[in-house]
């Protein structure tokens, strides 16, 4: 079938014309075009059929061994920055409080479970709750700008971007694999089946009980979490299996980002960065006081 001559086809190419540069923007495309409220796409199936993925093993040794890479495996970099999607004319300090959000997070995701068990409601495409893993609004940081602009799932087309310089402490627990990840649910789980099950059903095609890290007591002993691109690439977007009954999902947490439970992040005295791109753009040009540099 068309599958087999795709397959044949991948174990022929010439990998050498395959350069650095062209990670960024295929890990971009990945991001963009991920997908937590609907099934996969016709892309995705293809891609996940045994005769493609290993026709794909060639290329993906020869990706995997770049430089580009390698450094996806880094842990977080105390030297990071902070994105503010807002131009120099708003300007707005560091948020200092991420507890109070995850209390907020807490009381929210715990009443929105109880609300969607009383619905009951059957598995129905049409119905969509919360898919996100992460509570929205916690400090995030990345370690390379400009590029980390573009790796925003379900962006909301910003054109300005403000980042701010900062420096965090503390312990960081590292997502470098699924395992990672399912290891942090187990140790500290928050079921999410019923306002879950819908859309996470769409994604995976797995329907049973649902888990996500209950983040509050996570803080009690992490100060952040930081998700590499190796994580993201290899374990976003997938069922990942806790036990025979529970599985979970990383859903809604972009590739390098780290996300801040606890008060540890600190503005340094570097300047900040004012960036913009022009509609409909993918590159981002850094202005500063008016004036390109």
């Amino acid at each position: 079938g068309s599958s087999e001559h795709l397959a044949a086809a991948l174990r022929t190419l010439d990998l050498s014309g395959v350069e650095d540069e062209m990670i960024q923007p295929a890990l971009e495309r990945a991001v963009g075009t991920a997908r937590y409220w609907q099934p996969p796409d016709g892309e995705d199936v293809l891609a996940a059929l045994p005769v493609i993925r290993e026709g794909l093993i060639p290329l993906a040794a020869r990706v995997t061994a770049m430089p580009a890479m390698q450094r996806s495996e880094e842990p977080r970099r105390v030297e990071q920055w902070a994105i503010d999607w807002r131009g120099p004319d708003d300007p707005a300090p560091l948020d200092r409080n991420p507890q109070q959000r995850l209390e907020q997070w807490g009381r929210a995701v715990r009443a929105d479970e109880i609300r969607w068990r009383a619905h009951g409601y059957a598995l129905d495409s049409k119905v969509s709750g919360d898919w996100w893993s992460v509570p929205p609004g916690l400090p995030g940081t990345v370690s390379r700008i400009p590029a980390a602009l573009n790796l925003i799932e379900d962006p909301l087309g910003w054109e300005d971007a403000t980042t701010i310089p900062v420096r965090g402490t503390g312990s960081t627990y590292e997502v470098r694999t699924g395992e990672d990840w399912t290891a942090l649910c187990r140790t500290f789980p928050l079921e999410v089946t019923a306002s879950r099950r819908n859309d996470w059903f769409q994604v995976t095609g797995r329907d049973g009980r649902w888990v996500i890290p209950d983040w509050e007591r996570v803080a009690g002993e992490w100060d952040a979490v930081h998700l590499t691109p190796a994580g993201y690439l290899s374990s976003a977007g997938r069922a990942l299996h806790l036990d025979d009954d529970r599985a979970s999902v990383i859903a809604g947490w972009d590739p390098d980002r780290t996300i801040w439970l606890t008060d540890a992040l600190r503005e340094t005295d570097s300047p900040r960065q004012h960036w913009h791109r022009q509609t409909g753009g993918d590159a981002w040009t850094l202005v500063h006081t008016g004036e390109v540099y």
